[in-house]
């Protein structure tokens, strides 16, 4: 593990981080859902060790700072920043700090589809060809060659990672990998229209029959496509009207314009996965017209922005007096959908896991790696980024860092934290 590089003495350093992290616990700050409240149903000593392990990771050279947040029956109980913004450690984390936030997009997407399932605009059992003609002749790949589809792929595949479609970096297929390297399928270093991409992605085999395994995927890619031809309305625009817009999310968008850059946190220089990703993630200008907005990856934004959301999920579908999906609709989303098949979350949420419509969903309150409820829920971001809703205890947690190389790890450690810091 490569080590961050400081020029003042290990004591100095340390007490500097440690100005920076609890620093914010005086101030009274707007998020939507409140101010910062006294932390009732949590333990200040507990919730006091979250800033000395941030700070410890820092030091270690893991991530140059990050952005923690809490909120507990509706009120912010913790908020705090951690280190700096900048890979250089010039420029020091601030609460508004822009995150590439990279499958978190994913929920979103996923909620704002089921706003139109609510609507009637689309059925989860409605085939994707309705939609998207360009997959009509899908195959299978298997061992004995490429088969036919037994059943129609449907819109409910694409919101729980059951199409057959993949991640080219983690596909068992080399085949499946290499076409959707050459056809351009992720859009990885270059810009590829939506219409190119779904014609594209119509000549390559599925990896699995609909409905049986489930794969982390670009799925969810596949799916904001689909819902851009429902609402005849593009993938930005949709999802600001549905949800970004009156979830007043305003640093939630799918570039980051020039005038907002200076707040756009950065991975360490020494992160492994840097380089390769930053060309994947080419978020310095508006994609329209020149690649697909991606539904599975395409967001940045910021802590608050993202409790906005995650807040409004765990109330059930409301927030702030304004209703955006019904208990019911939520209670479903928050449910399994992949009894029976194979396939597993581990590598997102650890074990214990099923998957529901957008979301990780625990299946019991043993087996995870964290504490936890039976139907807590998550999802997290490749760049760093992770947040959970546990609708039991009325809990959101957020963390906002941006160390690609160590997400995993970073995600249960915070988990841990927070859920350590609870009180009966």
């Amino acid at each position: 593990m490569q080590h961050a590089t400081f020029h003042t003495p290990r004591s100095d350093r340390r007490d500097i981080l440690k100005r920076m992290s609890l620093g914010a616990l005086g101030l009274s700050t707007w998020v939507g859902t409140g101010v910062l409240h006294a932390a009732t149903g949590f333990s200040s000593q507990g919730l006091g060790r979250i800033a000395p392990a941030m700070s410890w990771q820092i030091e270690q050279g893991i991530f140059p700072g990050a952005v923690s947040l809490v909120a507990h029956k509706g009120k912010t109980v913790h908020f705090e920043t951690h280190g700096f913004q900048d890979a250089a450690k010039t420029v020091p984390m601030h609460k508004h700090s822009i995150f590439r936030l990279a499958s978190m997009t994913k929920p979103i997407v996923t909620t704002a589809a089921m706003m139109l399932v609510e609507q009637g605009k689309l059925r989860l059992n409605d085939p994707l060809v309705k939609w998207l003609p360009e997959l009509k002749n899908l195959k299978v790949e298997t061992a004995q060659g490429d088969v036919d589809l037994v059943r129609p792929l449907l819109v409910h595949d694409v919101m729980r990672h059951t199409a057959g479609f993949v991640y080219a970096g983690s596909t068992k297929s080399e085949r499946i990998r290499k076409l959707y390297n050459e056809l351009n399928i992720e859009s990885r270093e270059v810009d590829i229209t939506s219409e190119d991409m779904l014609k594209n992605l119509g000549q390559i085999p599925l990896a699995h029959q609909p409905g049986t395994f489930w794969e982390y995927s670009i799925a969810v890619d596949v799916l904001g496509l689909l819902i851009e031809r429902v609402a005849n309305q593009s993938l930005d625009e949709l999802v600001h009207t549905l949800l970004l817009g009156p979830l007043n999310m305003r640093d939630t968008t799918w570039w980051v314009p020039p005038e907002k850059t200076k707040r756009l946190a950065e991975c360490l220089d020494s992160d492994p996965l840097k380089a390769e990703m930053l060309k994947s993630y080419r978020q310095s200008y508006n994609p329209r017209g020149k690649s697909y907005f991606k539904g599975g990856a395409g967001l940045v934004g910021t802590a608050q922005d993202y409790l906005q959301y995650a807040q409004m999920m765990v109330n059930g579908g409301h927030l702030n007096g304004r209703r955006y999906l019904s208990p019911k609709t939520v209670e479903f989303m928050l449910s399994n959908h992949t009894v029976g098949m194979g396939g597993s979350t581990i590598g997102t949420t650890g074990p214990g896991y099923g998957f529901g419509i957008g979301f990780g969903v625990r299946l019991d309150e043993g087996m995870g790696w964290t504490a936890g409820s039976k139907g807590d829920a998550m999802w997290a971001g490749a760049w760093g980024t992770s947040f959970w809703i546990d609708p039991k205890e009325q809990l959101v947690g957020v963390l906002m860092a941006q160390a690609p190389s160590y997400r995993v790890p970073n995600r249960m450690l915070y988990k841990n934290l927070v859920y350590g810091a609870m009180k009966a």
